[in-house]
């Protein structure tokens, strides 16, 4: 409060205040009993301006909390302001002006490091779509499928593995490896069932012969429509892969562990010295038998081993064990992780699905798990016909029903009555049922 002319001098200099503080022209502080001083004008501080509490800031500007700021500006909270002393309501740090531009660099510097991390990811998928256009593309235009199937909440893909020498990957060639890659769509388990290459089956032709026929004879869509009419399945895609793809697969995921014995390894180094003449790609012999790291040529000589106890029966589960070994490889390399191999393969892989496709099962591979091999037919014998030699279904069509409540969980599964023909007609050709 503004002070009045103290009535206890004649100095006009003399001030005071409504509690008895004064001042006088001597610049002498007088106490009242609070201890406060006033000043000039009635008014407190260094700078004579008025502070009820005794007490400016370093520039006497008024703080009801007895302490300004560095520049003695007012705070609330008793806390110096920002750098030039402005108040700032939320603590010790002033002015919320300041405040906002800080929020506004951080969110700036947020926004940047988004922007470059969406421009990676943009051209990462860029060049994997680049690189998936090298693919070898085959539409299957006539899909057979027998009437009433469908196997709901599963996919179903085949996969065909063939030994091309010179690089015949739709039609031309056997294929050395039928499989069926079943998956549950809802618990991302999969399935592989091979299906034995010299299986008596129809061709889908009017003919009945061997099943690895089919492929050379009509490509992958007459393979397919092989699987779906002979097994009651409901497949609509393909993957063919050439066998040097396998190898380079290996090798770029840098090798893969197999329990070998030794029958299998005198075998798997004959068969080095050959696929080694036709890839081009050097070996090594395997020196001992047992657990190992094999290299790509390693691995393709193991899946090409047909001469050892179990024969094809045997080949084909070293093929699923090759196959399974390479999956887990390359599902802890995870998606980004496998762009080197992508880039390898593709001139190695012919398939009837788009880039899309593909994206999305690669996106899925961390929920992927094999949970089983077999093959097929479950019950077969080996008998020389007029196919050849060939492994003849002890009834398919028991057979079929058994491979449905495998892939499927469908126990009790009755076959088409496609299938039932098929069936009928090998007991009658074979004399085998």
């Amino acid at each position: 409060m503004k002070g009045k002319k103290n009535s206890r001098g004649n100095d006009p200099r003399e001030y005071y205040d409504d509690r008895q503080r004064y001042y006088d022209g001597r610049q002498n502080y007088q106490s009242d009993p609070r201890g406060q001083r006033g000043g000039p004008q009635g008014q407190g501080g260094p700078q004579g301006y008025y502070d009820p509490q005794g007490q400016g800031g370093p520039q006497g500007y008024y703080d009801p909390q007895g302490q300004g700021g560095p520049q003695g500006y007012y705070d609330p909270r008793r806390q110096y302001g920002g750098p030039q002393g402005y108040y700032d309501p939320r603590g010790p740090y002033g002015d919320p002006r300041n405040e906002r531009r800080k929020k506004k660099k951080k969110h700036r510097k947020l926004k940047f490091i988004l922007e470059i991390i969406l421009l990676i990811i943009l051209g990462v998928g860029l060049f994997v779509f680049a690189q998936l256009g090298r693919i070898d593309r085959v539409g299957l235009k006539d899909i057979l499928i027998n009437t009433g199937i469908g196997s709901s909440g599963y996919r179903n893909i085949a996969l065909f593995g063939v030994d091309s020498r010179e690089g015949q990957l739709e039609s031309g060639t056997n294929s050395d490896t039928i499989m069926i890659a079943s998956i549950n769509k809802r618990t991302g388990d999969v399935k592989l069932v091979s299906v034995y290459r010299d299986t008596y089956l129809d061709n889908t032709n009017g003919e009945y012969r061997k099943a690895t026929e089919c492929f050379a004879g009509g490509g992958a869509e007459r393979a397919v429509n092989m699987l779906n009419k002979n097994l009651d399945l409901d497949i609509k895609d393909f993957m063919t892969v050439d066998f040097n793809g396998i190898i380079e697969a290996v090798d770029l995921l840098g090798g893969i562990e197999l329990d070998i014995t030794e029958e299998e390894r005198q075998w798997l180094n004959g068969y080095l010295v050959e696929t080694s003449q036709v890839t081009g790609v050097p070996y090594t012999e395997i020196e001992y038998a047992g657990t190992q790291q094999v290299t790509g040529i390693q691995a393709m000589a193991y899946c090409r081993i047909r001469y050892t106890e179990g024969w094809d029966f045997k080949r084909t589960e070293r093929q699923r064990i090759v196959l399974e070994k390479l999956f887990e490889k390359a599902k802890a390399k995870g998606v980004t992780g496998l762009i080197p191999m992508v880039t390898t393969m593709m001139d190695y892989v012919s398939t009837s699905m788009g880039n899309t496709e593909l994206l999305a099962l690669a996106a899925q591979i961390g929920r992927y798990r094999i949970e089983e091999t077999t093959g097929f037919p479950f019950n077969q014998t080996a008998a020389n016909i007029a196919a050849g030699d060939c492994v003849v279904p002890v009834n398919l069509a028991a057979n079929v029903s058994q491979l449905h409540a495998y892939l499927f969980g469908d126990e009790g599964y009755t076959p088409s009555q496609t299938v039932q023909e098929i069936s009928n007609k090998i007991i009658a050709d074979t004399g085998i049922q």
